[in-house]
């Protein structure tokens, strides 16, 4: 009985701790509102559905289309369109992918604090048959776990697949999002989702991810821009970023925890024991030209991940 008597213990004992810590973090008041960032480019709104609204960058109407899905997990997917010179969407427009489509994910409310992963996949499903069927699939960051499950649940759906400093193989390298995701007890993450009644409340656990200021110096290095500090041209640009890194998302509890044990703590994915839509997912059916993007110095995703 006693190595079961030591495991109880040893698990209250990080609840308690947990409970403490997060209790201490999220109970500080709350600032003023983040107001949310605008797109820099035009844009219209191709289909809404309650997590997610398909937003229409394209020039044209013909062609197979490319469908950018952004990150679903702190901030906002602006960040694909954040400011003049600062555009992937401009970016990829300039490059001649003229039918180009952005996962904009809507904040989690209240109602959708059970949604999941497999809920998520569905509704990415609609967008891609809302775009004819087929698309040229570009994952962000962790947006790309999810373009990667989507392509191997679905393979004829996606002709060429992207992924961009997206976490598939957890096991390979160490970051210090999967460090600090492996070093924690269970426990943390689901007192996270219980003191947001079912969400992780994204101005709540801002100040996880670091410092919640950022100073000028930081976001001219972040942006690798030549607008010198002090001008007014950077001045409007921080102030864009500001509002970029202010405004946050709520995520479901139940998405966020999965993500958290299957991706980070059980890494299936890349070992195969992932099961979405009712299949388990095997990679070797992607069969797609698949190009990936690593960042050297990515404090979220290492390279080899």
């Amino acid at each position: 009985m006693w190595p079961a008597f030591a495991a109880a213990s040893a698990s209250e004992f990080a609840g308690l701790l947990a409970k403490r810590f997060v209790n201490l973090a999220m109970g500080e008041g709350d600032g003023p509102a983040a107001r949310e960032p605008k797109w820099a480019t035009p844009n219209t709104i191709a289909l809404e559905l309650k997590s997610v609204r398909l937003r229409d960058f394209s020039t044209v109407k013909d062609g197979v289309p490319t469908l950018l899905c952004a990150p679903f997990a702190l901030h906002g997917a602006a960040v694909a369109d954040l400011a003049p010179g600062h555009s992937l969407v401009v970016a990829l427009r300039d490059a001649g992918l003229r039918r180009l489509f952005v996962t904009d994910w809507r904040s989690a409310t209240t109602e959708m604090r059970l949604l999941g992963i497999d809920d998520y996949l569905a509704d990415l499903n609609v967008l891609v048959d809302q775009l004819g069927g087929t698309v040229d699939l570009v994952g962000l960051c962790q947006g790309g776990w999810l373009s990667l499950l989507y392509a191997a649940r679905f393979p004829t759906k996606v002709r060429k697949l992207v992924l961009a400093g997206a976490p598939i193989d957890i096991a390979a390298g160490q970051s210090a999002l999967s460090a600090l995701a492996d070093a924690s007890p269970l426990a943390l993450f689901h007192e996270l989702v219980k003191l947001g009644d079912g969400r992780v409340l994204g101005h709540k656990v801002l100040k996880f991810w670091g410092s919640e200021t950022i100073d000028s110096h930081e976001i001219h290095q972040l942006l690798h821009t030549p607008e010198p500090i002090g001008s007014a041209a950077f001045a409007a640009l921080e102030a864009i970023f500001r509002d970029w890194h202010a405004w946050t998302v709520d995520l479901p509890g139940t998405y966020y925890l999965e993500v958290i044990e299957k991706l980070y703590k059980r890494n299936e994915i890349a070992t195969g024991q992932f099961i979405t839509l009712g299949e388990p997912i095997d990679l070797a059916n992607v069969r797609t030209p698949v190009f990936l993007l690593a960042a050297r110095d990515d404090e979220l995703v290492a390279p080899a991940q």
